[in-house]
């Protein structure tokens, strides 16, 4: 079997920067709790890596006690407006890993709200980046598709802002009729380069293999939509944690892709490549 690997593929560099803020709070004070709130990635397997490195998994809503003395990680996805403050008042240092681009959509939710516009924000409802965006702009409604965006009832001006990982297609499908059906609509330029660039990358593989193998956890937003990509486009094609998630029909095939959400780290992908290569989980 060949194994063809997408052009870009696994941890961008916002998840990234995120996994090394925790790895080295937690080597540099061994006998200092770190916590994260909620998980820090959407991958079993980088969870349990920072696990083993003694960085601890707090329920988004576990701001408590525990904190006292202790460094808390805000992940990539962001948290709520006043969660860092909370963490503080309970004795915790806060490093916040937010990407980037989230703090960027935080901050334009909050400037729309500011001037009286309504907000849309478009994405997965209950998405850890989708929350911690709605916290910056109070009332703010959360669609996902076109349909959706037909039902909304909204006065005045509306601001929209997109969830980084989600799909061009599907942000401009919603933008299509939120502009049909309100005059002033202003639309953020939220879509992360990694979602756009692990996309078409995405597409150059399809062409060139006969199946797809998209790696990533099972919770993970643009990973789920690398996997429903490769399904649209009629290749067979499996979403799998590692490599001892692949099914025995993977292995029949003599060119098969490979691909992997942003928050797969290296070595699971390697894993994956390595069973494919050989012929066997």
């Amino acid at each position: 079997m060949i194994v063809v690997r997408a052009r870009v593929l696994g941890f961008c560099a916002g998840v990234r920067r995120a996994v090394d803020m925790a790895r080295s709070a937690a080597l540099a004070e061994p006998d200092r709790p770190v916590f994260t709130l909620g998980p820090l990635v959407h991958n079993a397997r980088a969870v349990a890596s920072l696990a083993e490195h003694g960085v601890k998994v707090l329920g988004e809503d576990s701001l408590d006690a525990r904190l006292a003395g202790s460094v808390l990680v805000i992940r990539s996805h962001g948290a709520r407006a006043e969660t860092a403050e909370r963490a503080k008042e309970l004795g915790a240092t806060v490093l916040d890993a937010t990407c980037p681009r989230v703090v960027a959509s935080q901050r334009r939710a909050a400037d729309f709200a500011a001037r009286g516009w309504s907000v849309v924000l478009v994405g997965d409802k209950g998405h850890g980046e989708m929350v911690a965006v709605a916290s910056r702009a109070p009332g703010a409604a959360v669609i996902s598709t076109a349909a959706e965006a037909e039902a909304l009832e909204l006065a005045g001006p509306i601001g929209v802002i997109a969830q980084t990982t989600i799909k061009k297609e599907e942000y401009e499908a919603i933008l299509e009729v939120l502009s049909r059906r309100h005059a002033v609509v202003e639309a953020a330029d939220s879509i992360c380069p990694a979602t756009l660039e692990r996309q078409g990358a995405l597409g150059e593989l399809l062409r060139r293999v006969e199946a797809v193998v998209v790696v990533g956890g099972k919770d993970s937003a643009n990973t789920g939509r690398l996997y429903r990509s490769a399904v649209e486009a009629g290749l067979p094609a499996w979403h799998v944690e590692g490599a001892a998630e692949l099914p025995p029909e993977a292995f029949r095939f003599e060119r098969v892709g490979l691909t992997a959400g942003a928050s797969t780290p290296d070595e699971v992908v390697d894993e994956v490549a390595e069973a494919l290569a050989r012929g066997k989980a």
